[in-house]
């Protein structure tokens, strides 16, 4: 690629064999090169994209497509090299009065580069920019026997229909984008980013870039690790000072080397990287990871750049380097001071010094490690990549995460779920103590804080969020060695009555149950146990309990049905330890598998966990306290039923017009271009198109209309009414005392009116006027925008306290069925609405509606930065908005599943 500069809507994308272009606008001066793009085609091909072979048709395509930019046409190109691989373009048709807009495609992909997905990828981001433009179908006409392209449009996802004519084809491909789209782009995003990261996790060939001759610097520990670590490709070290380093070959420089490596480690300083990433770009080298840290602005700009415009992939800088266990690479270009293990755990961490951490501690367990990334500074692969990776890794079955930051949080949400139906995903919950949103004005963005915005993204995805490396590594023994319990029953078990009161209190902490045994467990225990054992729950077995008489009793309560895991908890006495009948022999020896979790706390342990060797391949984890084993089976027994429920799925919603919502808010944003707070209409306007349920309403500027409006909204002269005033930036009326209730007749509404513009004055634009709503349980619902994470829906305890008591609860948009459902039931305040001591449960059907609705409007709007309804009342005959707040800032859309590569401006931020 000749040219590097980066143009507004320039991408880079990857391709189904990992191999990346760049996808952008064409320009004039891409004439010429589209013109041989077209020249170059054979035959055949000429005479299929344009039904004859005339050579005055590549001249009229490249005229039309780099022509200056006009309205109704759209032009993306696709790059390699430098080259022009690929062209689609749309023109919008004539528009008939009442008919939808559409648009006529055309597409054509370089001679030699079919099968490589460059129609496919071309034609997705022609969908996005359609959808931009309010375009909702492509027409096409191909001939029938071209079956690349129409398998192109039958592969793509959308709904497609066709209609022969004789030798021709007339397709016709509609632009809604639904679960069955998302998920074949899923599909394909999946094949490219595992293909594109083989010659970083599983290369041939490994260099190694600054390793130096004296032992101690970071080049040579990585160089030292690949080698003793059994590396099974070619190795060799680049340092123009030296022949030989660590018993490998070394050359002055990369393009020296006897064959281009897959990967390249460098490690050479900051000044230097970008200088040799551009040696590797030039050489055709697949992927790098870069161990230099430091790298200013300038120098970090130019080897994202650089690994660009070569197809690079790249891990860094600022990294501990990478390593992987497979056979047929056994690869560790790590610094770290030990190797790891050869496991089923999938490692990714953006700090090297949690790695280190991380590889030692599930070392010393004995946890091994499918493949270990250090993500370091995160300028191109990140969890999202590695999720995928593990995934299509029939080695991993446990992936484990530590990200100090999200690039694309919405895509990781989705690639999340997918992965996390088949294998536990865990990470740890960091930045906690972030401060809240210090500017908030409304009620939904001060509720919205850091904490819960993360904790949302893990409890949707399924990911299994700890609070410390200590609690990631004692959950991941649990998962590594024992199967997911079916729920939250814990059976305890204890040779030492007070060491069990203590684990069922750490069980309760955690959110497990511990409940009474049903009288035929019960029975059965007291017949295996000895003289005086408690068989409730918790058991004391008594320190009389000798190892057989322990497996027993462990064994039944494993078997139960109601029980869903074993927590075994012993002291060391002088009855039986270190003889043929200690207790602990029971959980070392067991015969068979239990079909339930079973673990152990030792007090006199000293190791945080350890696993108990036993005879079988499922060791039992053995925890020093109770509350580690209980914080290990809780988030194990969440997943569990996370895992178990069917996904959920966005529901179709009837009524809503959000062409007219994006035009009341052009419409406000062309009045007010830096943004604002929407007066009591325009908030209604929107809420009207997605009818979201509120109050009636009326509008007044005096105390005439004010009556007026007063007598329309209520049936007869006793009806009471609310008048709220309203100037913009007002957000919070009850704390200005700028509202007045209970107003009956006439007399008290012109008085509330005139006190009302008495009290503010001239800043005092109006009132809205609404009759006095029936009493209900007080509620509150809101959409906040996140920079990062996109649309938030909030949902909890209303009313004037709602900041007070933070009862609260968060999902990402856009919501499905089971999102729904889950936050309703998550607040505090839930059993309100279920019907709380015999009352009437509330419309639950026109909860869930309102949520939805503000889940589409805010997916709907990117402009919509707060939404804030409160209080919403809701009844059993129904829910209503009496109180709604909104407020827009100028705003594009951006969609978070278009495939393409992470741009700079996601790691310079």
């Amino acid at each position: 690629m000749t040219d590097t500069t980066y143009r507004p809507g320039t991408v880079h994308a990857l391709l189904a064999d990992g191999s990346t272009v760049e996808i952008r606008p064409a320009l004039p001066r891409d004439r010429d090169a589209v013109l041989r793009m077209h020249r170059e085609m054979s035959p055949e091909a000429m005479r299929l994209r344009f039904f004859a072979v005339n050579p005055r048709y590549a001249q009229e395509a490249a005229d039309r497509i780099c022509a200056p930019g006009h309205r109704g046409y759209r032009a993306l190109l696709a790059l390699a090299g430098g080259r022009v691989v690929g062209v689609a373009e749309y023109t919008v048709l004539p528009l008939a009065p009442g008919e939808p807009v559409s648009a006529d495609i055309a597409l054509a992909v370089a001679e030699g580069r079919h099968g490589q997905g460059i129609g496919t990828l071309l034609l997705e981001h022609l969908v996005h920019a359609a959808r931009e433009a309010g375009i909702s179908g492509f027409t096409a006409e191909a001939l029938a026997e071209n079956h690349q392209v129409l398998k192109v449009f039958a592969d793509l996802g959308l709904r497609t229909s066709r209609h022969f004519d004789g030798t021709d084809v007339h397709c016709i491909v509609h632009l809604e984008e639904d679960e069955h789209y998302l998920a074949a782009v899923d599909r394909r995003g999946r094949i490219a980013d595992v293909a594109s990261l083989r010659p970083l996790l599983l290369p041939r060939s490994v260099a190694v870039a600054g390793a130096g001759r004296r032992p101690g610097s970071v080049g040579r520990a990585a160089l030292r690790n690949v080698r003793s670590g059994g590396f099974t490709g070619a190795l060799y070290a680049v340092n123009p000072h030296a022949r030989v380093i660590e018993g490998t070959p070394a050359f002055p420089s990369v393009a020296a080397l006897p064959l281009v490596p897959d990967l390249v480690v460098l490690a050479v300083p900051a000044p230097a990287v970008a200088d040799v990433a551009g040696q590797c770009g030039t050489a055709g080298v697949g992927a790098l990871v870069v161990l230099t840290a430091g790298l200013d602005t300038g120098q970090a700009e130019a080897l994202f750049t650089c690994c660009r415009r070569h197809g690079m992939r790249l891990v860094g800088p600022n990294c501990l380097g990478i390593a992987d266990t497979a056979d047929e690479a056994r690869l560790n270009a790590t610094f770290a001071a030990h190797p790891p293990l050869p496991g089923c755990a999938g490692v990714a961490v953006q700090s090297g010094g949690v790695g280190i951490a991380l590889l030692e501690r599930f070392g010393r367990l004995g946890v091994g490690v499918s493949s270990f990334v250090s993500l370091g500074d995160k300028y191109d692969v990140s969890g999202n990549d590695m999720l995928q990776w593990w995934e299509a890794d029939t080695r991993t079955r446990l992936a484990v995460l530590h990200l100090e930051s999200f690039g694309n949080p919405r895509a990781f949400s989705r690639t999340a779920r997918r992965v996390a139906r088949t294998m536990p995903v865990l990470t740890v919950d960091a930045g906690r103590s972030e401060a809240g949103r210090r500017a908030a004005a409304s009620h939904t963005a001060a509720a919205a804080t850091p904490t819960m915005t993360r904790g949302a993204l893990f409890t949707q995805a399924g990911i299994i969020a700890t609070r410390s490396i200590a609690e990631l590594v004692d959950t991941t023994a649990l998962l590594h060695a024992q199967p997911l319990p079916a729920g939250l029953r814990v059976a305890v078990v204890s040779n030492a009555g007070g060491a069990g009161v203590l684990a069922a209190d750490a069980c309760v902490d955690a959110g497990l149950t511990v409940p009474a045994l049903d009288p035929g467990p019960a029975g059965e225990l007291r017949a295996v146990l000895p003289p005086g054992a408690a068989t409730g729950n918790p058991v004391d077995t008594t320190a009389a309990v000798s190892a057989d008489r322990m497996r027993s009793c462990v064994d039944l309560l494993a078997a139960h049905a109601t029980v869903d895991a074993v927590l075994v908890v012993l002291v060391p006495t002088a009855l039986a330890t270190g003889t043929r009948d200690d207790p602990l022999l029971a959980l070392t020896g067991s015969p068979g598998r239990h079909p339930c979790p079973v673990a152990a706390v030792l007090l006199d342990q000293e190791v945080p966990v350890r696993f108990l060797v036993s005879g079988d391949d499922r060791p039992v984890p053995a925890y020093s306290e109770p509350q580690s084993a209980a914080r290990a089976l809780a988030p194990a027994a969440r997943y569990a039923r996370w895992r178990a429920e069917p996904p959920g799925s966005v529901p179709p919603l009837s009524g809503i017009d959000p062409a007219g919502a994006t035009a009341v808010v052009a419409e406000f944003l062309t009045r007010h271009p830096d943004g604002g707070w929407p007066d009591p209409r325009d908030c209604a306007a929107l809420l009207d198109r997605y009818r979201v349920p509120q109050l009636p309403w009326a509008w007044a500027e005096d105390e005439d209309t004010a009556v007026a409006a007063a007598r329309h909204l209520v049936a007869d002269e006793r009806g009471r009414v609310a008048v709220k005033a309203y100037w913009p930036g007002l957000v919070h009326k009850s704390d200005l005392g700028a509202l007045r209730l209970d107003l009956e007749g006439p007399d008290q509404v012109r008085h509330a009116y005139r006190d009302l513009r008495a009290r503010f004055g001239d800043r005092m634009t109006g009132a809205f006027l609404q009759p006095m709503a029936r009493r209900g349980v007080e509620l509150f619902a809101g959409v906040v925008q996140d920079e990062v994470f996109g649309p938030l829906v909030l949902f909890g305890l209303g009313g004037t306290a709602t900041e007070l008591l933070a009862d609260h609860a968060a999902r990402l948009a856009p919501l499905t069925d089971r999102d729904v459902h889950s936050l309703l039931t998550a607040p505090r305040c839930a059993p309100l609405l279920f019907g709380y001591r015999g009352g009437e449960a509330v419309d639950l059907e026109g909860l869930e509606q309102l949520l939805l609705r503000l889940s589409r409007m805010a997916c709907d709007l990117p402009q919509l930065a707060e939404t804030d309804l409160n209080p919403v009342v809701a009844r059993p005959d129904g829910v209503v908005a009496l109180d709604v707040r909104l407020r827009l800032l100028p705003r594009h859309a951006h969609d978070p599943y278009l495939r393409r590569l992470r741009a700079a401006r996601q790691w310079r931020t």
